[in-house]
């Protein structure tokens, strides 16, 4: 009997108890890699990366990641292919189907990922969308676990823009089981269609509201992919870096994330990120460990009960 295809289009897609064991086994790979040990578990398998964005450590961990477990990643830019000259999503997800066995997708529309995923036959991987990435909220649970045990009942805030990485931390909370308060400008608020998803989600509209007794700060960009050219923006955040000070408002063990790529003077100070409350690059690096977990999780390598 074949296993039944499965997709991380958007956290949902997993159950908690599913997203707990990923976590678990990103820590297990994290332990082998430092001890220079790396199993085979892809050997043989391919992935296939299809980004309309730019990307460094979405891009690097996928690829990384299929090389330490013995399979192997090719990077298709839609440019230099026939995507690039009008061919439907769908015909280009049938035919990457025929050739690998998972596509991680990253692109603006999230139903551009929805369709290719209805046309795939094998696994497909959100490796961001306007909407969701989750990706980057598996590496954030496994950072926090790491340092500070489970995130249950924790309070996290979310400060600036309502975009991909707000959406995703409301998801995550609702999975999570954590208290979350959003704190973004009133013109970059999470669309009212999310909103509605989540409604234990806090709202405030002061930063240093938000942050009281937070166990865990987390910001982005001011200007994800696509905004680069908002000029208002700078205007509309005023007031919303993170600094040091802002930090010292929160819970005296808080922790600091941001997915990166940071703009220091910002959305951050210049100073910040290097603050020992950060774990900005610790983060970062947690996302090689748990892209393998999920390339093993989707490819049916290996099962929960046997890792």
């Amino acid at each position: 009997m074949n296993r039944q295809v499965r997709h991380l289009l958007t956290l949902s897609d997993f159950a908690a108890e599913e997203i707990a064991w990923l976590v678990k086994r990103a820590q297990q790979l994290k332990h082998e890699k430092i001890q220079s040990r790396h199993r085979e578990t892809l050997k043989g398998r391919q992935a296939a990366l299809l980004f309309e964005m730019p990307s460094t450590r979405t891009r690097v961990a996928f690829e990384a990641g299929m090389a330490q477990l013995g399979g192997t990643a090719l990077f298709i830019n839609p440019n230099d292919s026939q995507l690039g000259r009008g061919e439907p999503i769908v015909d280009t997800a049938r035919v990457l189907s025929e050739y690998v066995d998972i596509v991680v997708i990253r692109t603006a529309k999230q139903e551009t990922i929805e369709q290719f995923a209805q046309a795939a036959t094998i696994p497909v991987i959100n490796g961001m969308s306007s909407v969701w990435h989750p990706c980057q909220i598996l590496a954030d649970l496994q950072t926090f676990e790491e340092n500070r045990g489970s995130i249950q009942d924790c309070r996290v805030s979310f400060i600036g823009d309502g975009y991909n990485m707000c959406n995703s931390y409301m998801q995550a909370s609702s999975l999570m089981n954590f208290h979350l308060t959003v704190c973004c400008p009133a013109t970059h608020q999470p669309e009212p269609k999310i909103k509605q998803m989540f409604p234990k989600v806090k709202y405030v509209a002061n930063p240093h509201e938000a942050v009281k007794s937070a166990d865990l700060i987390v910001t982005d960009v001011w200007a994800s992919m696509g905004h680069e050219n908002d000029a208002g923006r700078l205007c509309a955040f005023n007031g919303f870096q993170i600094t040091e000070e802002l930090v010292d408002c929160a819970d005296p063990n808080v922790l600091l994330f941001h997915c990166l790529p940071a703009h220091r003077g910002e959305e951050v100070n210049h100073t910040v990120l290097d603050d020992p409350r950060s774990v900005v690059f610790e983060e970062a690096g947690n996302r090689l460990h748990t892209q393998k977990a999920l390339l093993e999780f989707l490819l049916g390598t290996v099962e929960p009960t046997s890792a």
